[in-house]
Parts: C-alpha cells; sequence; structure tokens
C-alpha cells in the first residue's frame, strides 16, 4: 500500500477538487491510502513528505516561496513520487526556475478556442504502451520542455491565427523523468473533466501515477 498526497487548490478553473478526487477514487480502489492538502505549506512538512510515496499535485497557477518549492524538489530527489496532468503540474509557480526543472517543462501558451489534436506515442513504455494514436478536443499546450525528458507522446501544434510565426512544431504531451531517486510523470492534457474521461488519457495518466510511485 503506498501513501499518495493528493495537493490541490490554484486557479479553479481547472477544477482541482473534482480532478483529483477522480484520481484519488481509482487509488483508493487500488490499496492505496489517499490524503489531501489544500495548502502549499505541506511542502514544508519534511517528515510527512518523507513518508509519502507520490504526490499529486493539482495547482494551477499561484505562487509558491522558494522554501515550499525546495521541500517538494529535496523529497522528490529522496525518492517521492510526483505526478500531475495540464495546468495543475506545467502552468504553476511561474517565477520558480527550480520548480521547472523539477517538472521538465513549463506551459507557454494556447489557443484562444478549444481545438482538435491528434496525439501520438513516440516510445516504448508501461505508461503508454498500445495507446497507438488518439484524438483529444481540448486546449492544445505550447510548453517549453527539458530536453532531458523521456517524451513519451507529442502533438503537432495546431496553426494559431493570432500567433502563425509558431507554425507546427512537434510538441511533447506526455514525458517522464527522474529527479535524483525520484520519478517524474507530466501529461499536459488535462483542462476539464471530460479530458480525463477520454479512454486512452485515463488510462495514460493511471499508468503515469502508478510509475511514479515510490
Amino acid at each position: 500500500m503506498a501513501q499518495v498526497l493528493m495537493v490541490r487548490g490554484g486557479w479553479e478553473g481547472h477544477q482541482p477538487v473534482a480532478a483529483t478526487d477522480r484520481y484519488a477514487a481509482v487509488l483508493t480502489s487500488a490499496g492505496h491510502e489517499v490524503s489531501t492538502s489544500d495548502t502549499l505549506d505541506v511542502y514544508l512538512d519534511a517528515e510527512r513528505l518523507a513518508a509519502t510515496d507520490l504526490v499529486v499535485q493539482c495547482w494551477s497557477m499561484g505562487s509558491a516561496t522558494e522554501e515550499q518549492v525546495t521541500g517538494l524538489a529535496e523529497a522528490v530527489r529522496a525518492g517521492t513520487g510526483l505526478a500531475g496532468w495540464h495546468g495543475g503540474i506545467v502552468d504553476a509557480f511561474r517565477d520558480r526556475p527550480a520548480y521547472h526543472l523539477l517538472t521538465g517543462g513549463q506551459f507557454i501558451h494556447h489557443h484562444k478556442e478549444f481545438v482538435r489534436y491528434p496525439v501520438r506515442v513516440v516510445a516504448e513504455h508501461e505508461v503508454v504502451a498500445g495507446l497507438g494514436t488518439f484524438e483529444v478536443h481540448s486546449e492544445q499546450y505550447y510548453v517549453h520542455a527539458d530536453p532531458g525528458n523521456e517524451v513519451l507522446a507529442v502533438t503537432d501544434y495546431v496553426d494559431d491565427p493570432d500567433r502563425p510565426w509558431l507554425g507546427n512544431p512537434t510538441m511533447p504531451v506526455t514525458w517522464v523523468r527522474r529527479h535524483g531517486a525520484g520519478r517524474v510523470f507530466v501529461t499536459t492534457i488535462g483542462h476539464r473533466l471530460a479530458d480525463l474521461e477520454v479512454p486512452a488519457v485515463h488510462t495514460m495518466i493511471t499508468r503515469g501515477l502508478a510509475w511514479a510511485t515510490r
């Protein structure tokens, strides 16, 4: 049985409570013990983090102190897993480069409206095994990403009439990485609950949480 900590808050548009409740139920049904925190001060509790096997963060935008980011990063380096989706993990704490070095990427831009885009698997990895190519109709994130990430799935950025100079670069959608002894799982999909209900997305996130767990 793993100890899982859901840290949720920030911008309410990403439905942090409903989204984390969805995966809390999945993890609980798998036999894990899940707790939640609605404050980033939990990252200052070194003893609690050391006893945590997986942190699932769903905290969009907002700000974190240097001490909070340091507490989280130190826990991950010591073996605590970190996982999340969409803005809850890669559109958080924009003024904390140390946090971006932990997650391996940062949201930069998306189209004004939802777009329909294919996501294609590009690696042999247990998180994406058998998923092939699937389609999402939602926000498509343009991200700056760490070249050290192990990219599992990508998309070609759809033409944006407001920023035509962006073109159609291949953009990472899902990646994993190591941070010291800890594992990190990120996917940029997940703006709304309907995104999480796409079968391939749900499977990918469920597997990603399991992979990242200590």
